[in-house]
Parts: structure tokens; C-alpha cells; sequence
């Protein structure tokens, strides 16, 4: 069963055809051509061997790697809207892709090639929806302890899930990634030691080259290196585990089968790969945009992004994303255009037609060690101790998405949604529960949080508290309570000013609790009194009748002049002023 997808793009072809005439006009340059043509070659002297590793890490042969790098970097750049953002196979999605199988088909068999394709098409469709809809904004509610949580974790993830193939150790694929490290690590004995050396040739190699020569293409030289190593020594007939034959030629290019159960059984993953993927190219694309001062959409990059995928799918290949690396790599090489992005789709394009003899003995523990390399750089430890620093909901957020994503492994997405859940229900608790302060005077003539620096109460008769937030329906109660427990523990009070400059929104369930309170409190002989209010909420309470039932005489502009007339009628001793405060009189 096959489905068809029309879509409506927020960007009319005619915007599409001047960004194009824009981009054909500069390339007149004939300094920015050679720029883009030299970031093109640099960025696939990279984009080749990761895209073998990348491919072996969501478990699918090593020549879907170089079609994801082909037809989905020209579609990327054509259609996003960061000129060096280099589309393409990237670790997070390739693991995401690999997890996300598992549970329904056999490692290795057609059945996971298929889910592959599949769920590069409704990843790639989520995308597209997202951007067509211009609802981008959205993806905000993936917090960044939470996203900082998961990346440390799929990292450390990616970096263990090699250790088999750097080893030379097979690994079982249960349903518990961890037991089947440590399964790994109890056979250690059986390691293949051909693997493990050339494995820890590549790591040396690659750290090497980025501490001496980080301008020269690493990769590809460690690549090229033991490649011919392997070779010489007959790696693949001692034992050792190499990419194999490669096919030579163009990719085919077919509607992916889509089955109405395989479909609904890849939904949720592909909602997780799209919003995932996007967070890592949104995250590249602005730096990009800070560092060359040039504006981006993010609604046009999510469709550019997504219908990278779908390019993908239908080119039999895995899912693809903005890519952290070869973007910065793009953007070191002054790459100025999207032909950069196009010229490195041409060498993977060479590389298919001529070169893939040339990879036949290329160790998969090499390929490993790039993986592992890569991932390295992804670990942050420092931002989830930021996090709990910053706000321990927040490191309480990151901490959890950090466990969960282990311990669901290989279902790592569940881990991922759980962050996104406890993130989000940590919010509503933090928005049932604004902050509330009871106020007292200052040596500087302003109302301040009294228990915070320990001010006294400002009068037997008088009190004041200030609200911080918006006053709408999830947090009305948390506010009333607070106003009528003044009013209960102190039998005395007669006025309770209300700080308002705090409040910047307020809803009907806001203004019916208001008008209550203030009939209750008339009731019982206390006068409800505001300061402070902001214009926005006040045309609310016009409108409403909320100011009329408080009564003007009962709104000030500032604290001050509430105190100075409040002062006024309230009880006092012989020695006290009667015409303002203390404090206000001094100033």
C-alpha cells in the first residue's frame, strides 16, 4: 500500500526562484566560487568515511551511507535556508534510526533495510508538516537541560555500542543495551587483537591529527592509511571485519513501501528523529547565523531538512540531518553558498561511480574509532551541572533524561520523551506555584521581599505582598490562598496592598477570583488595595468591571504613593508621623 503526500509550502516558488537568483548572482563572484569549491572538496574529504561509519552505526550497509550523502546534501541545500549548513548522516540520527528498529525486525535483515527507508520518509514528513505550518516554534519545548541530558547520554551510548566492532566481539541485541555491553566486557578474552590494534591505530591517528594538524583531512588519511594496511596484511582473511563489496553506481531510486502497520508502528519514533535531528541542525544553523551575521528561518530549514529525508527515503537511504561537524568544517573553509554543499555531493557522486572498489578493505574497527571520535566532542558534562545550578527543576529535568536514555536503551527515544514530559510538568508546576513575597520597607525607600533581608512586618494594620507571573487559571488559587492566610494571620489587618507591577497578564479566572476576594474582604472589614498595575492588565479590570468593584481610590500608579495615602488611616502610636512612614518621611 502505497500513500501519496501533497504539501503546500509556506514559500511560494516564486520566493524559491528569486532565493536561487540571489545564490546564482553571488556565485558571479569569482572569489566565492573558489571558496565554495575548495569547502566543498574539504567537507567531503570528511563527509565520505563518516558516512561509511555513520551507516554502520544504524545498522544498515555501508553504500546507504554515501546515498545519504548524496542527493540529500544538494536537496539540503537547495531548499534550507543556512548556506553552510552541510545536510547529511549524522551520529544522533543514525543511532536514533538503529534504536528505533531493534524492537520490530531482525538486525541485518530486509525487514530493518525497509523500516529504514520508512522512517526516513515520516521523519522526513514531520518536518515538512512542522515548517508548512510554521509551528517551528514548538520544537521549544525540548528544554536545553533536557536536550543536554539526552545528547550526553545517546553519546555515551554510540561510544559503547562500537566497543564490539573495535573489539572484534560480536554483541547480542536484546532489549537491554547495557546487558549487552557488559556481556561485551565479561568476554574480553575472546577479542579479535588484528581489530583492536588497528581499532586503536585509528583513535591515536585521528587525535593525533586533530592536536598537530587539525587543517589536514584526518579522517581520510586514517581511512586511506590503514585501508591499505588491511590490505597488506589480509585483514579480512585473518578474521577481521571489513566494509565489503561496495555497489558501484547511482542509488535506485523508488517510492518507499509503505504499510499502513509499519507505518503506525514508526509514527512515534519518526515525531522523536524529527524533532531531534532538527534541534542538532537548528543548534549548527545558529551559529552559523551568528558567526556570518546572515538571518535564517527556522520554518524554511525545517522543510529543507525534511524534505532531505524524503529524498532519502526514496533513494533507498537511511535518515539524514544537519550535521555539527561538517557544517563548522564549511564554515572554516569560508564557504560563502549552498554549492559547496553540492560540490561535496559531487565527490561522494565520483566516489560511487569510480572509488568503491578502493573501500572493499576498509576495517570496520577504523570506522568505530571515527564514531567514538566524533562522538567524544558530544559530552558535556558541564552544561548538566549548569543546569542544576542554574535551577534544580532544570537539573532534576537533565539528570532524569540523562538515567532514562540509559536505561531504555536501545529504545533511547523513550528516554527522550520522558525528559520532554517532566520537563513540561515541571513548568505547569512552576506556573501553579509564581513566586509570592510578603513585603516590608527597605532602608532604601522600596518594598522588599521581608523574609529575604529580614525586614520587619509594615504595620500591625497594613500588609504587603507582591505577586510574580502571569494570573490565569492554573495559579488564581495559589494567589487567593496566599492573600487570605494574610488576612488570617493577622486578626488586625485592615488594608492588604498588592504589588502588582509583577502581574503581567491576567485571564477570567484571574479577574472572577479578584472580584470574589474583594467582596469577601469588604465583608470582613479589609480593604483590598493594588499598586503598580501594568496598562495591558488594566484595560482587562476596565473592561471587566474589576476596577469599579476595587474602586479607583483603591489603585495607585506607584508603591509610594499607596503608602503615603494608606499611612494616612491607619492606627497608630503618639509617636509615630501622620503623614507618611518613616522611612518615606526621611527620604
Amino acid at each position: 500500500m502505497v500513500m501519496g503526500v501533497g504539501v503546500s509550502l509556506p514559500l511560494s516558488a516564486a520566493q524559491y526562484l528569486r532565493s536561487l537568483s540571489d545564490s546564482l548572482r553571488v556565485l558571479r563572484n569569482g572569489d566565492t566560487l573558489r571558496r565554495d569549491l575548495l569547502a566543498g572538496i574539504t567537507v567531503s574529504l570528511v563527509a565520505i568515511p563518516q558516512s561509511l561509519a555513520y551507516a554502520q552505526l544504524a545498522g544498515v550497509p555501508a553504500y546507504y551511507g554515501l546515498y545519504a550523502a548524496l542527493l540529500p546534501t544538494i536537496i539540503g541545500a537547495l531548499f534550507g535556508s543556512s548556506s553552510q549548513l552541510s545536510t547529511g548522516p549524522v551520529a544522533m540520527t543514525s543511532l536514533l534510526t538503529a534504536a528505533s528498529i531493534a524492537p520490530l525486525a531482525a538486525h541485518g535483515s530486509d525487514a530493518f533495510y525497509s523500516y529504514v527507508i520508512l522512517l526516513a520518509l515520516i521523519s522526513g514528513l514531520f518536518q515538512i508538516a512542522f515548517g508548512v505550518l510554521r509551528i517551528g516554534v514548538l520544537l521549544n519545548f525540548l528544554s536545553h537541560p533536557v536536550l543536554m541530558g539526552f545528547i550526553n547520554a545517546a553519546a555515551l551510548i554510540i561510544g559503547l555500542s562500537q566497543l564490539p566492532a573495535l573489539l572484534g566481539i560480536s554483541m547480542h541485541n536484546s532489549e537491554h543495551f547495557l546487558a549487552d555491553i557488559w556481556h561485551v566486557i565479561s568476554h574480553i578474552d575472546t577479542l579479535h587483537e588484528l581489530s583492536l590494534g588497528f581499532g586503536a591505530a585509528a583513535i591515536v591517528m585521528l587525535a593525533g591529527f586533530k592536536r598537530l594538524a587539525p587543517k589536514l583531512p584526518g579522517v581520510l588519511i586514517t581511512v586511506a592509511l590503514l585501508t591499505g594496511a588491511s590490505y597488506l596484511v589480509n585483514y579480512a582473511e585473518l578474521g577481521g571485519r571489513v566494509i565489503g563489496e561496495i555497489p558501484r553506481g547511482l542509488p535506485e531510486f523508488s517510492v518507499p513501501p509503505v504499510g499502513w502497520k509499519a507505518t503506525m508502528d514508526m509514527l512515534p519514533a519518526g515525531f522523536v528523529i524529527a524533532l531531534i535531528s532538527f534541534m542538532e541542525a537548528m543548534s549548527s544553523a545558529k551559529v552559523i547565523a551568528i558567526k556570518t551575521r546572515q538571518p535564517w528561518d527556522q520554518n524554511k530549514e525545517l522543510i529543507g531538512q525534511g524534505l532531505a529525508k524524503v529524498a532519502a527515503a526514496f533513494s533507498q537511504s537511511m535518515p539524514v540531518s544537519g550535521s555539527f561537524s561538517r557544517s563548522a568544517l564549511n564554515l572554516a573553509a569560508d564557504a560563502r553558498t549552498g554549492l559547496s554543499s553540492i560540490i561535496s555531493a559531487l565527490f561522494v557522486l565520483l566516489t560511487l561511480l569510480f572509488l568503491t572498489p578502493l573501500l572493499y578493505h576498509l576495517p570496520k574497527p577504523v570506522l568505530a574509532a571515527i564514531i567514538m571520535m566524533a562522538v567524544f566532542g558530544l559530552i558535556n558534562l558541564r552544561a548538566l551541572a549548569n543546569a542544576w545550578r542554574a535551577k534544580r527543576d532544570d537539573g532534576i529535568a537533565a539528570a532524569v533524561t540523562f538515567v532514562t536514555t540509559l536505561a531504555f536503551a536501545p529504545n533511547i527515544q523513550n528516554g527522550i520523551l520522558t525528559g520532554i514530559i517532566l520537563s513540561l510538568s515541571l513548568l505547569l508546576y512552576r506556573m501553579m506555584r509564581p513566586r509570592i513575597a510578603l513585603l516590608g520597607m527597605h532602608s532604601d525607600a522600596t518594598l522588599r521581599d521581608s523574609e529575604r533581608h529580614q525586614l520587619p512586618p509594615l504595620h500591625s494594620s497594613l500588609g504587603a505582598l507582591r505577586f510574580d507571573g502571569a494570573l490565569r487559571f492554573v495559579n488564581v488559587a495559589y494567589l487567593e490562598d496566599a492573600l487570605l492566610r494574610l488576612e488570617r494571620e493577622n486578626p488586625e489587618m485592615t488594608c492588604i496592598l498588592v504589588k502588582a507591577s509583577g502581574i503581567n497578564d491576567i485571564d477570567a479566572s484571574g479577574v472572577e477570583m479578584l472580584l470574589n476576594l474583594v467582596a469577601r474582604f469588604k465583608s470582613s472589614g479589609v480593604t483590598l488595595v493594588f499598586s503598580g498595575i501594568k496598562q495591558q492588565v488594566a484595560d482587562v479590570m476596565d473592561r471587566t468591571g474589576l476596577t469599579d468593584a476595587i474602586g479607583a481610590e483603591n489603585i495607585f500608579p506607584t508603591d509610594r504613593d499607596a503608602l503615603e495615602k494608606l499611612w494616612q488611616s491607619l492606627p497608630r502610636s503618639s509617636s509615630e508621623p501622620a503623614t507618611s512612614p518613616p522611612i518615606l518621611h526621611a527620604a
